[in-house]
């Protein structure tokens, strides 16, 4: 019941919030055309829900290079544009996601979905890593309101990322996605997320 009462908030919150954004999607959009060459969307094949691939949709914040679906970025990377580095710090890349929640493909709340290349090695290497997938990945989750968002270089940070993951997995209720999508908003809005 939980669960369906969740994918109809999915809905209905992604459909509102891309009516409401529209402006704001125009303005992101002419900003990356107009400062770096390529298209204003940048596609990545991710792991979804119960091991399904999917195409999950950002504005493109890096500059076109061949290593995007092989290399996780960090915040000093070279490939990331001028107008990508306020996108990824202010979480607005991430907007065109509400297009994969309204396909199904994604939820508000939820494990972020992982590169195909990461599912593949992380999940030899870490006990229980594809339960992760036993709830549609999110555009904010738990693992991200606790700290462990961005560059994985070392194994452990992956580890804790996964471990706050499945605390998810098990623990998961309405009240606590209300939870996570509150802390979400007020750490985009005070931009510490």
């Amino acid at each position: 019941m939980q669960k369906s009462i969740k994918r109809i908030f999915d809905f209905i919150f992604a459909l509102l919030a891309l009516i409401a954004l529209m402006p704001l999607w125009v303005v992101l959009a002419v900003w990356i055309a107009v400062t770096s060459p390529g298209g204003i969307f940048f596609r990545q094949r991710r792991t979804g829900y119960k091991g399904r691939e999917f195409n999950l949709l950002k504005f493109r914040s890096m500059y076109i290079n061949d290593e995007a679906d092989e290399e996780q970025s960090g915040s000093m990377d070279p490939r990331i544009t001028p107008v990508g580095k306020f996108l990824r710090r202010s979480s607005l890349d991430e907007l065109p996601q509400l297009i994969n929640v309204l396909r199904g493909d994604m939820s508000i709340i939820g494990p972020r979905p992982h590169m195909l290349k990461h599912t593949e090695y992380y999940s030899a290497l870490i006990p229980d890593y594809m339960r992760r997938h036993e709830m549609r990945p999110g555009l904010t989750g738990y693992a991200q309101v606790r700290g462990f968002r961005g560059p994985t270089p070392r194994l452990e940070d992956m580890q804790k990322r996964v471990e706050a993951d499945l605390e998810y997995v098990e623990k998961f209720s309405l009240w606590l996605d209300l939870k996570i999508f509150f802390t979400t908003i007020w750490k985009m809005i005070t931009l510490k997320l």
